[in-house]
């Protein structure tokens, strides 16, 4: 059994939700409302000094922090990670791609859009951040031009990690509809053997999400 630690609402979470469903794997989910100060207790700094979520801890103790690098284990010996070196080093560079130039713009705009107050002055970062996310997507437009998946010739954790926050990037306050190939990319992901969509933000969450900038 694994325990992964997680707010349900972070994309970097639901990455681990998903990938654990589609390979059938029992697990046990512990809500952690990062937002709320969770992550900061004694307890859970204990286990992961970072204090961020997703964690996993496996029955006999052992912690591991980092979604893509989670990511990784969980797939490893499975067809979501497979091929040869050179393969699994280019779904590598899709996480790395994910982590550096797409999740620091694209989810970080829907946190303040979604998680600040309306008088929160880090919603001045907003134009730029969407200047850089839709740069991140226009990589992956061109990429999907050419190629159904980003993790070589099937679906995989490449595809996992840079669905998880594209697929609510209108959250954040960007269009898809200037990205095709990516929008019909996010519906084939969809369609994938056990699909689970990331749950609703709470309701006031929502409420904010929904106002114009």
């Amino acid at each position: 059994m694994i325990t992964v630690y997680g707010y349900s609402s972070s994309g970097n979470c639901h990455k681990l939700r998903l990938l654990l469903t589609q390979l059938e794997r029992e697990f046990k989910w512990v809500e952690v409302d990062s937002t709320a100060g969770a992550t900061r207790t004694p307890e859970y700094l204990a286990k992961n000094p970072n204090g961020k979520v997703p964690m996993i801890e496996t029955d006999d103790g052992r912690i591991l922090t980092e979604s893509n690098a989670i990511l990784c284990w969980l797939a490893e010996g499975t067809p979501f990670w497979a091929g040869d070196a050179f393969a699994r080093a280019q779904v590598l560079s899709w996480l790395f791609f994910e982590q550096y130039s797409h999740e620091p713009y694209v989810a970080v705009a829907r946190f303040i859009r979604g998680w600040t107050q309306l008088d929160s002055p880090r919603r001045a970062s907003l134009p730029q951040l969407r200047e850089r996310g839709n740069q991140a997507l226009a990589v992956m437009e061109q990429h999907l031009k050419s190629h159904e998946w980003f993790n070589g010739d099937a679906y995989g954790i490449a595809d996992i990690a840079l669905f998880a926050y594209t697929a609510v990037a209108d959250e954040g306050g960007f269009d898809l509809s200037a990205f095709p190939a990516v929008q019909a990319w996010i519906e084939r992901v969809r369609q994938t053997p056990h699909f689970v969509a990331m749950p609703a933000p709470p309701v006031e969450v929502l409420s904010r999400l929904a106002l114009p900038d």
